[in-house]
């Protein structure tokens, strides 16, 4: 049986410009935060934003690192050369660092966005470029992401602290991987269903695949979408949640 630990993280600093995020409610519940790194959304002042009211509620700070993909919010795979992908993840996590240390802390792990994050669970090129590039960062940094995926499986090859992760209002396929946003069901918005995915990922490490099979997924961390409407309030019924079944929420890093 998995340990009754759980990390509860949330993707944030998603604005850019006139565009705000509204983290607060969520930098209340969450435990870790993937920040934006200014390539499928924030800019100076969000990351900044973002890295200060982590520090400030003891939230773990993760670089949340994407396609260079502003129009696609990141949601779009590209074709880069892996030298460029290498260069593009140190830019990111070099950037959120920067300002994490100016807020009192520092980055402590990677976590992938949207397309960049999907491609990399199969994509070996792929995969082996963001591994690099945590590697030349820092190879102190945690790495989080599916398990059983190729980004995890050559992180760890590489000698990378790693985590896994769950999601708590996403669909999954049989074979552990995602749904497609383009997809209907691809989100779970009914709050009571997310609840208890979360509650059973994290004593039982499963969840219920859209065809009714039962998919491993083992969760070190359960991801609770910044986007989803009412997300601060449904991140609090979670963690609720999470105690009322004797998990304890504790970060990974």
């Amino acid at each position: 049986m998995p340990d009754r630990v759980i990390d509860l993280n949330a993707d944030l600093g998603e604005g850019f410009g006139v565009w705000k995020s509204d983290d607060d409610a969520l930098l209340d519940v969450v435990t870790s935060a993937n920040i934006a790194c200014g390539f499928h959304a924030g800019d100076p002042p969000t990351m900044r934003r973002a890295c200060e009211r982590a520090v400030a509620r003891g939230v773990r700070i993760g670089a949340h690192v994407g396609y260079r993909d502003l129009v696609g919010f990141g949601r779009r795979r590209i074709d880069v050369e892996a030298d460029d992908l290498v260069d593009d993840v140190v830019y990111q996590i070099g950037a959120l660092d920067a300002f994490a240390r100016a807020a009192g802390d520092r980055v402590r792990y990677v976590k992938p966005h949207g397309a960049l994050y999907n491609t990399i669970v199969s994509d070996g090129s792929q995969a082996a470029a963001v591994v690099e590039a945590v590697r030349r960062f820092d190879p102190a940094l945690t790495v989080l992401g599916p398990r059983g995926s190729r980004w995890l499986d050559l992180a760890a090859a590489a000698g990378l602290a790693l985590s896994t992760e769950g999601f708590a209002d996403r669909a999954y396929r049989s074979d552990g991987r995602l749904v497609s946003r383009r997809l209907p069901g691809a989100v779970v918005d009914d709050a009571d269903e997310v609840v208890a995915r979360s509650v059973r990922m994290a004593v039982e490490g499963t969840v219920a695949g859209v065809d009714g099979t039962t998919v491993t997924v083992a969760p070190r961390s359960i991801c609770v979408h910044g986007d989803t409407p009412g997300a601060g309030a449904l991140a609090s019924r979670v963690r609720e949640g999470l105690h009322a079944a004797g998990v304890d929420v504790l970060p990974f890093t």
